[in-house]
């Protein structure tokens, strides 16, 4: 069964979509293994340096595994992806670890294992670190002052933020690691994501070589890696335009090489998530109820929503659809519901067949990124399977759907209740 790769995206013929849903059920996460490698190695082939894939997009361990085995090594922003990336069979070595508030036992877990390397957030683990005595090269990650343009909820590299050390904080942090004894390589950054163009992660990059470059002058110490974060955007709906992918490493590659002008040796890591991994994938969902409303609006329920992509409630995200239905003159505007106890609404005022009916198909583009990772058990749903459609043509099982029995595995009752 081979996908119709539209350049950047996934996007099922009405067959694959009927085929896949038949075979495996819904709601249905279905991955693409040709799209997800072709995007590792734009990104590897593109940028002059170690591209990190930020697993918080999407952990499952197959897109890990072909991340890692296309050239990448791995983003990893708690314990839990740490082990999903080990697991995955990806060596610690390769693991860079994140985290806005790393536990004790989670840089123990890590430094035990042999991850990489550690980007420190805050003077509190800096401590932390300093307590093991044998540690792997360590990055600082700085808040450039940088305010993206993007949803303020996905917004992380400006100065009022809980990630990393202000810019104001960051020469007072490298003198009290190196005080400590902390293997420092280098800082990181990260503005923020779905970013249309390079401007934002530009001018983080710059302001990270020109600290790199006044804290040579002022303490004679010098980095030798600058990590520039992730944050390239993708195609949600037709308005949007992310900027390709080589104009976009290549603008934030040149404005560090003019920012430090031979001054330093710098080897220069990124970190995409979305950008890879989002237009490989799809959700799939059988549409149940329709009906009117007595305002007139009319809905379309399908039998997900936001237990398994929570991000339109979240962001008020938008996407673009595809419809499979039995019925297709004309078309009408509706609104998708998804069938939790809440507003529930996926995608509000759309255009769908105007014969819509139950047993009909939606296929949602663009949801490899943020969607299995995000998924929860609200009203006790089981999250849905997720399939690969492999290189050969066929189409695997790479998470199961989650029974009944193992949503309520954790549950005790205690005896008199």
């Amino acid at each position: 069964m081979s996908a119709t790769v539209a350049t950047d995206r996934l996007i099922l013929s009405d067959e694959q979509a009927h085929r896949l849903s038949e075979q495996f059920g819904t709601p249905l996460y279905v991955l693409d293994e040709s799209l997800l490698r072709a995007r590792a190695r734009e990104f590897v082939s593109a940028w002059p340096g170690e591209v990190s894939f930020a697993t918080k997009a999407n952990s499952t361990l197959a897109v890990v595994k072909i991340a890692y085995s296309e050239g990448c090594t791995v983003d990893v922003a708690s314990e839990g992806e740490l082990r999903a990336a080990l697991k995955a069979g990806v060596p610690a070595s390769a693991c860079r670890l994140h985290g806005n508030n790393k536990s004790v036992s989670e840089i123990k877990f890590a430094v035990e294992s042999g991850v990489g390397k550690i980007i420190a957030d805050a003077f509190e683990e800096l401590e932390r670190l300093a307590a093991f005595p044998r540690l792997p090269d360590v990055l600082l990650r700085i808040a450039p002052g940088v305010d993206p343009k993007t949803n303020a909820k996905i917004s992380t590299g400006q100065a009022d933020t809980k990630f990393g050390f202000g810019l104001d904080q960051a020469e007072q942090a490298l003198v009290r690691a190196l005080e400590l004894k902390l293997p420092v390589i280098g800082f990181h950054c990260h503005v923020g994501s779905q970013l249309m163009d390079a401007e934002s992660q530009v001018n983080g990059a710059k302001t990270l070589a020109s600290l790199a470059v006044d804290m040579k002058e002022r303490h004679g110490w010098s980095a030798s890696f600058l990590n520039v974060g992730g944050g390239l955007g993708v195609r949600y709906s037709e308005g949007d335009r992310p900027m390709p992918v080589n104009e976009f490493c290549r603008s934030i590659a040149t404005a560090v090489q003019e920012t430090v002008q031979g001054r330093l040796d710098l080897n220069l890591g990124m970190e995409p998530g979305r950008a890879m991994v989002a237009g490989a994938g799809v959700t799939l969902y059988e549409v149940g109820v329709v009906k009117r409303a007595s305002t007139g609006r009319k809905y379309v329920a399908v039998d997900g929503g936001l237990s398994d992509n929570p991000r339109p409630a979240f962001y008020g995200s938008k996407y673009e659809l595809v419809w499979h239905s039995r019925e297709s003159t004309g078309s009408e505007t509706v609104t998708v519901s998804g069938k939790h106890c809440e507003t529930d609404t996926l995608f509000p005022d759309v255009q769908a067949p105007a014969g819509v009916e139950a047993g009909d198909m939606l296929q949602v583009l663009g949801t490899g990124a943020y969607n299995s990772v995000m998924a929860s058990n609200y009203n006790r749903l089981p999250r849905p399977a997720a399939v690969l459609l492999r290189t050969d043509g066929s189409a695997v099982v790479v998470q199961e759907r989650e029974t009944f029995e193992q949503v309520l595995q954790r549950e005790r009752l205690p005896e008199g209740l």
